[in-house]
């Protein structure tokens, strides 16, 4: 019979909801490749746009692991999941896996709660800038730095000049206006759940279980069982997902020499993207 009963069309199933599920895994930036894809608007919004869709459905639940990234589609993203939900008058509930920091935490709070696991870690609402400085080993190799342009500031922040008080001063400007963003955001959605505590928009990261004490999260748990307890013991989850190739289509009238050039040159380019996430992850001791 059970059998049978599966085959039913849902709205010819008795007390059965299913609850369309957004996996949100990586680093946000714009981009990506197709060896390392990214979290953005470009790849994020159509996984939104097919789990809204889902009449039936009176929420959407998504699974947010990330370490942060770039605030503009980190912001676009959030705006988008809100957008999406006050259109379609549904429910966003967030489930925060192993980690939901700076970029991936302003995803998080677009969730009208958000549910974290004891251990995950949440928060890290700041701002950072990280770079190098060559000055001194270009000088011991012997190799002069010739940089012209029009316009004084071109050249800000270049790594192989001697650091100046006057960029770091207006670096360190914008990154204060970005706070205050991320700031506003979280106050704005989190309102008095917020804890009272000089280190809430310092840049610290917490446990799941600290967050919520600080108010950074609703409630601890996983994403089947607080569904399950919030809609019914028959609720179903159905992940929603892309179809895409290994590589993607392959370009018209490209040869097959042009092809492996192409798949060498986005691996060489896949190297450096998975030092640059492993740095991300590792700020949180992942």
């Amino acid at each position: 019979m059970a059998f049978y009963h599966s085959l039913l069309p849902q709205r010819f199933r008795t007390g059965e909801i299913t609850i369309p599920v957004i996996r949100l895994q990586g680093i946000i930036m714009a981009g990506g490749s197709q060896f390392r894809p990214a979290l953005n608007m470009a790849t994020v919004s159509p996984l939104l746009n097919k789990a809204f869709a889902d009449k039936r459905a009176p929420a959407v639940a998504i699974s947010v692991n990330s370490p942060g990234g770039s605030p503009v589609q980190a912001r676009l993203i959030f705006r988008r999941i809100r957008d999406l939900a006050e259109e379609k008058e549904k429910k966003v509930f967030v489930f925060v896996e192993d980690l939901a920091a700076s970029g991936g935490y302003m995803i998080a709070i677009a969730g009208d709660e958000i549910i974290a696991d004891p251990s995950s870690i949440v928060g890290s609402i700041g701002v950072v800038s990280a770079g190098f400085g060559f000055t001194e080993m270009i000088k011991k190799i012997g190799v002069q730095r010739r940089v012209y342009t029009a316009g004084k500031n071109k050249a800000t922040l270049d790594p192989f000049q001697a650091e100046k008080k006057a960029d770091v001063d207006h670096l360190k400007a914008l990154q204060e206006e970005v706070h205050k963003v991320f700031i506003d955001m979280v106050k704005e959605r989190r309102g008095d759940k917020l804890a009272d505590n000089d280190d809430l928009f310092s840049g610290l990261f917490w446990s799941g279980m600290k967050g919520q004490e600080l108010g950074l999260v609703d409630g601890l748990g996983d994403m089947r069982s607080f569904l399950k307890d919030k809609f019914g013991e028959k609720t179903k989850l159905r992940l929603i997902t892309m179809p895409r190739g290994l590589f993607g289509r392959r370009a018209a009238g490209a040869s097959a020499g042009d092809w492996s050039s192409r798949i060498a040159a986005a691996a060489a380019s896949g190297l450096v993207e998975a030092a640059e996430e492993r740095a991300l992850w590792g700020r949180f001791g992942l």
